[in-house]
């Protein structure tokens, strides 16, 4: 017979619990809105036990960031296995899962949310911004990056970023469709900067190599093919 006695969580359970709560809670509605009382009921106890556990309701916004900062970061990690831009296609959906199930908690991350400005929240988002980094780097097999190789991932992973706090407000176009033009993007900006540079240059045509006619960057080509006006053959002329 079930006599409905809770178990007691040791200290660093209940931690753990208290931050998936706040996270869970700053995921629907922005930090500033959330009290300490509101965690305290969620996680069915009192608001003094919350302070027992961490000083503040700023240490425990930062704890929950750092649960979704290692989460997030996590989200780029990908088998290096296939051609890349079905790759990149994997981590784009992930990403915008991540986006899309914790919009005011991703929002708060990467504008800062009550704790802008702070060095330990910066921290994490760079810390995001960086673990996002390597791992691109490793999908393209690259350990020391040249300048402008650097230039476009990292440029990359900003405008990944920026296109999906954009897309929060008000989701106006298609999520699908954005994490294609994601993908397209990045073929993009190495193809720009190979025009540059010859070592960029072999690094995308190696980018290409295995990539197949119906995957994702080739339907970028076929797109862009599309775009370009219908020029007349030029018949060549008999040198006299």
């Amino acid at each position: 017979m079930t006599t409905g006695a809770r178990r007691r969580m040791g200290v660093e359970e209940r931690r753990q619990q208290l931050i998936g709560v706040a996270l869970e809670l700053f995921s629907h509605r922005s930090p500033d809105e959330v009290s300490i009382d509101e965690i305290a009921a969620a996680a069915g106890i009192s608001r003094p036990l919350v302070y027992h556990y961490f000083p503040g309701k700023q240490s425990l916004y930062e704890a929950a960031l750092r649960r979704a900062a290692d989460e997030l970061a996590g989200r780029f990690v990908e088998p290096r296995q296939g051609p890349l831009g079905a790759r990149l296609l994997r981590v784009m959906g992930r990403f915008f899962d991540f986006v899309e199930e914790h919009g005011p908690g991703f929002s708060a991350l990467m504008r800062g949310g009550p704790a802008v400005g702070s060095t330990t929240t910066n921290a994490m988002i760079d810390e995001v911004r960086q673990a996002a980094y390597e791992q691109i780097l490793a999908h393209l097999g690259v350990t020391d990056p040249p300048a402008r190789l650097e230039l476009v991932v990292r440029s990359w992973v900003s405008l990944a970023e920026s296109t999906a706090l954009l897309w929060l407000d008000g989701c106006r176009i298609p999520r699908a469709e954005l994490e294609l033009q994601l993908v397209h993007d990045f073929a993009a900006l190495a193809a720009v900067s190979a025009a540059y540079d010859d070592e960029m240059a072999t690094l995308l045509l190696e980018m290409l190599a295995d990539e197949p006619v119906d995957g994702p960057f080739g339907e970028l080509v076929d797109r862009l093919g599309a775009l370009l006006p219908k020029v007349p053959a030029v018949t060549a002329q008999p040198v006299p």
